[in-house]
């Protein structure tokens, strides 16, 4: 078995006004500047951008009604009339109380107590929108290869890394086959080594890191199941996933790096995943979750002498 590599990134539903503006994060460093603009100025103002016809949108961000659409589109929106439902239902989300958002970057002489505020603040909204961008029906379907695979190989380098290796450790403990690869030579020619009834993981924030991106490519040429966790679903890592996870992209500042936020975002659709894998293994996943533990329980004891 083997597949046809995509064309482009398509199939998901139009996103529920909630999920509006964790989209608008995650798509618009891939967007031309104009696209931006327009992206920008609906996710800043919702009740505003609401009101306004598509040339009045155009003529706000100094766009064409053309690019308007196009960024409507891109949204996962099958015209504006649809995105302006959206901004709608998302201004009234947005008056029903929440709390107003800390938006300010960590400065290097922030008091520390400053910093905990500040990074717990984004720490949740990257969860948050991490949790309203992800498609559930890819992730079941990324749950269902899983649980059934042979053996499940999971490739990312540097932050993303300790996320393969972190989701490794997980199914390892539940009786299931897989392996974190680190070094791209060896994710080469491990994937060498997929087939029909194998799962590949790739796990790569920008949607571009060649590492990754060439053991999953060999992994989909084998026809092994192929699934990518990226904060770019659009990027070229795409084109050899069978299923795609999005991670929200967080803003990356000078103290802050993309790392961090990115690295946040891919644990918990890791978690997701594995729970997942969990419920639909039970039967056995159980008993080998318990055996690991009783396994390690004296490592945890205090020794008396």
């Amino acid at each position: 078995m083997t597949h046809d590599v995509k064309e482009s990134f398509t199939g998901e539903s139009p996103p529920a006004p909630a999920a509006l503006a964790a989209k608008v994060r995650t798509l618009a460093p891939s967007m031309t500047r104009s696209m931006q603009r327009v992206a920008e100025a609906v996710a800043g103002d919702p009740a505003g951008c609401a009101a306004l016809t598509v040339t009045g949108l155009a003529e706000l961000t100094g766009t064409s009604e053309a690019t308007v659409v196009r960024t409507a589109r891109l949204l996962g929106y099958p015209g504006y009339r649809d995105l302006r439902l959206a901004l709608a239902g998302l201004a009234a989300h947005q008056q029903s109380g929440r709390a107003p958002a800390v938006t300010a970057d960590i400065a290097v002489d922030d008091p520390i107590a400053d910093v905990v505020t500040k990074l717990a603040y984004d720490e949740q909204q990257t969860l948050a929108d991490t949790a309203a961008g992800l498609d559930t029906v890819q992730l079941g379907a990324a749950v269902a290869a899983a649980a059934t695979a042979r053996r499940i190989d999971i490739y990312g380098i540097g932050a993303s890394s300790l996320v393969g290796q972190d989701l490794a450790q997980k199914l390892l403990r539940i009786g299931l086959i897989a392996h974190a690869h680190m070094d791209p030579h060896l994710a080469v020619t491990n994937a060498v080594q997929l087939r029909s009834g194998d799962v590949a993981i790739a796990i790569t924030h920008s949607g571009s890191t060649g590492d990754v991106i060439e053991p999953l490519r060999v992994a989909f040429d084998r026809g092994a199941t192929t699934i990518a966790i990226t904060g770019r679903p659009d990027g070229p890592v795409s084109q050899y996933a069978d299923h795609v996870l999005t991670t929200s992209t967080a803003r990356e500042s000078e103290l802050r790096p993309a790392a961090m936020s990115s690295r946040t975002s891919q644990l918990l659709v890791v978690d997701c995943l594995f729970i997942g894998v969990a419920q639909r293994t039970y039967e056995t996943a159980a008993p080998a979750l318990s055996a690991s533990y009783e396994a390690l329980a004296h490592r945890h004891t205090p020794r008396t002498r």
